[in-house]
């Protein structure tokens, strides 16, 4: 991708993920009958055992940073539940719309791709949403990680969680054990692919990475589970769009330092694109919020 790129071909963009602890409640999808030769055992240090980080939480961390992007700037965004749900909890439904949100997809009723959350993500048969969030694909060997492909190094284990007896007479017998499967140590890339771009997307996306970063430790903005833990601290960057596939390698390779080009490019993105489409999306949100949506 040449640095005098249009905006309008930047379909594919990477996020670089750094994060010591990652606790997933959907789960990881785990490789292990490859790497264990029928000899399996979960806390087993030796295992080297790769897998897969479902999109799910990964998307809803990202659009819940989205969606503060969006109400800091004085617009309200869509709720992620349809608005004829039912919702046991109608009250905590009801307080959201007060809070910066508005019914799912009622801002169609004003213009046809609805606001830009919406536009986005999508929510009904007709209008799925334009930007794709992929899994994450992740191994403990860094020279197999393909990170044009949004791939990361990092390291599994099934971790054994007990709560315990606190009587002398028992001595600590366990009450419960709950497992969780952990990603430690996790670094690479997670690509996101617009199915069309818009500048307003790109600048929302931005925004998004930089505010989770900022706020990496608040409780709400952590990933996924065990937070208390310190699990979910995630260090998040937006990879400059403008790099080459030979570029964005070069993020990761810790013996090499950014090229004469890509410090020109870092300089281009920060000067021309990222204020242009920061631009597009305060438009966006304001003409949105002019309309009363």
């Amino acid at each position: 991708m040449s640095a005098d790129v249009a905006i309008e071909e930047c379909t594919d963009v990477y996020v670089r993920l750094e994060c010591d602890l990652l606790v997933v409640r959907d789960s990881i999808l785990t490789d292990r009958h490859h790497a264990s030769n029928t000899n399996y055992e979960a806390d087993d240090p030796q295992n080297q055992i790769g897998g897969i980080i479902p999109a799910f939480s990964l998307s809803g961390w990202l659009r819940h940073g989205m969606e503060r992007v969006v109400q800091d700037r004085g617009g309200t965004a869509c709720h992620p539940g349809e608005a004829n749900a039912n919702f046991r909890k109608e009250e905590v439904y009801e307080r959201d719309l007060e809070d910066g949100y508005h019914p799912k997809g009622s801002c169609l009723e004003e213009t046809d791709d609805g606001c830009v959350i919406f536009d986005l993500f999508g929510g009904f048969n007709a209008h799925p949403g334009k930007l794709m969030r992929r899994p994450i694909r992740f191994s403990p060997v860094r020279a197999s990680v393909d990170y044009t492909r949004g791939q990361a190094e990092g390291h599994y284990r099934r971790l054994n969680r007990n709560v315990v007896s606190r009587n002398d007479a028992d001595d600590r017998e366990p009450l419960r054990n709950v497992e969780l499967d952990a990603v430690a140590n996790l670094d690479g890339c997670w690509h996101l692919s617009f199915r069309e771009v818009k500048p307003a997307f790109l600048g929302l996306l931005c925004e998004a990475i930089g505010f989770l970063h900022d706020h990496r430790t608040d409780f709400r903005y952590q990933l996924g589970g065990a937070r208390n833990f310190g699990a979910g601290v995630v260090y998040c960057e937006l990879l400059n769009p403008l790099y080459e596939d030979d570029e964005l390698t070069r993020v990761f390779d810790r013996a090499r330092t950014p090229t004469d080009a890509m410090e020109r490019k870092d300089d281009q993105w920060a000067d021309d694109y990222r204020p242009a489409v920061v631009d597009a999306l305060h438009e966006r949100i304001d003409d949105h919020s002019n309309k009363d949506i």
